[in-house]
């Protein structure tokens, strides 16, 4: 069976076709997923200090491509090149993270009346689904961890960049054996059958809807990081005029379209006026210098939920109205007056939209914050310990992060909860979750 159909992709910036690739047919995808599978069994015997170059030769030709291939993020998504190569040299460092990490990840053992050796082996065939907000470093470090623990790995990029997935392909495939890496061009029809196929683990980053189908759908090992609606809490005794800064920082980064962006704000009542003041100045300086969203569909999404907020009685004070012109730009955009039952409060909006519930006391912010089924990040900004200790033991999610809406140590883990997902996606533990252990009982005849 030939490609149904083609995989078709427009710029954000002026709407103009940017290119099209054929989609893999279900028997290409059937096809592949057998040939990596018995690729698997001869990269798996292959020593770890081998399949470690092998990632780490693979990082220093993504070094060398890595204006390539922020071009074509650029053209594909509307990242800025700047940001975009950023991105691509983030990828470069997790391959070689993995690189180094590989080759020493091990079990343990325990001496009884026999030994028993706890002993670390690849799960097989890894399906890595990809988004395209961050595409180059969140592939490499799924595809990293997935290869240099002696995995099989048939990717699939998003279908909003699939030139930025077949490059990436182009540039690391050669550095390993045949079939041991592929590159799936699809939608979500190939992703789904992906899934229903045989393969043993299946990650995913991306929407908690996809997430979910997933889940029904697959009997492999899942590795889900879903949807985020990520809180920021300002108390009252930090200097708002920096509080802005922060919110204005992880709601309008990459034009909202992060996993951990600001989703939804609470500020104390003593410090909301200067601090809605500061943050309205700081979106206009945002808008000045946008970045499209990533098409046209997903601005009409983000902004029908800015417009049940203004109907149900929110304040646009900055933003909030689609632009004339070409493209698929939207303005960042500060809502006042939000109540927790507004969808923009509840939901994922994945824009450069900053909604504010302003709150009596550090207290009712937290309440308001712990609120709702994801479990992906939230931020406090408090000059009070106490106020911090209250904050990272009560909210329900995976990361908390005191006084910075972006950052980590090299090497940080991330393990979301609730709808958010499961599994770590991140650091030395995903290369636990890439791999089974098997345990042998060593005994004297």
């Amino acid at each position: 069976m030939t490609a149904t159909h083609a995989i078709d992709v427009h710029s954000p910036l002026d709407g103009q076709l940017v290119g099209w690739l054929p989609a893999a047919s279900e028997t290409e995808t059937a096809t592949a997923v057998a040939a990596a599978r018995k690729a698997q069994t001869a990269w798996a015997a292959t020593s770890a200090a081998e399949r470690g170059a092998a990632v780490k030769a693979a990082a220093a030709d993504l070094r060398l491509r890595a204006g390539d291939l922020a071009t074509v993020v650029q053209t594909e998504t509307g990242r800025p090149f700047a940001s975009a190569r950023e991105g691509v040299l983030a990828g470069v460092s997790t391959l070689e993270q993995y690189a180094e990490l590989g080759p020493v990840h091990r079990g343990r053992s325990l001496l009884g009346s026999a030994v028993d050796f706890m002993i670390p082996e690849p799960r097989g065939v890894v399906v890595a689904l990809t988004p395209w907000n961050d595409p180059v470093a969140v592939a490499c470090g799924l595809l990293g961890a997935a290869l240099v623990t002696g995995n099989a790995v048939l990717h699939k990029p998003s279908e909003r960049c699939p030139h930025t997935g077949m490059l990436l392909d182009t540039v690391l495939r050669p550095h390993f054996p045949e079939d041991v890496l592929r590159t799936l061009i699809g939608d979500g029809a190939t992703g789904a059958q992906l899934v229903r196929e045989n393969v043993d683990l299946v990650a995913h980053v991306g929407s908690t809807r996809t997430g979910r189908d997933i889940a029904q759908a697959s009997r492999a090992k899942l590795l889900l990081e879903n949807g985020g609606n990520d809180p920021l809490l300002v108390d009252a005794d930090v200097d708002p005029e920096w509080a802005a800064e922060q919110a204005a920082l992880g709601a309008f980064t990459n034009a909202g379209q992060l996993c951990t962006s600001v989703e939804r704000i609470y500020v104390h009542e003593a410090v909301a006026e200067a601090f809605v003041t500061a943050l309205c100045a700081r979106a206009k300086e945002w808008t000045a210098g946008a970045q499209p969203l990533v098409d046209n569909r997903h601005r009409e999404f983000v902004h029908a939920q800015v417009a049940e907020a203004l109907e149900a009685g929110a304040r646009a004070l900055t933003g909030g109205e689609v632009p004339a012109g070409p493209g698929a730009f939207y303005p960042a955009t500060v809502l006042t007056g939000c109540t927790p039952d507004m969808r923009i409060m509840r939901e994922e909006t994945f824009g450069p939209v900053a909604p504010i519930c302003v709150v009596p006391s550090f207290d009712e912010g937290l309440r308001e914050a712990c609120s709702g089924e994801y479990g992906l990040a939230a931020t406090v900004l408090t000059r009070s310990m106490e106020h911090s200790q209250k904050a990272w033991r009560a909210l329900p999610v995976g990361t908390v992060k005191v006084n910075a809406v972006f950052g980590g140590a090299p090497g940080g883990a991330a393990q979301p909860r609730g709808a958010s997902g499961t599994g770590f996606g991140y650091g030395p533990e995903l290369l636990d979750e890439m791999t089974t252990v098997k345990v042998v009982h060593l005994g004297l005849p």
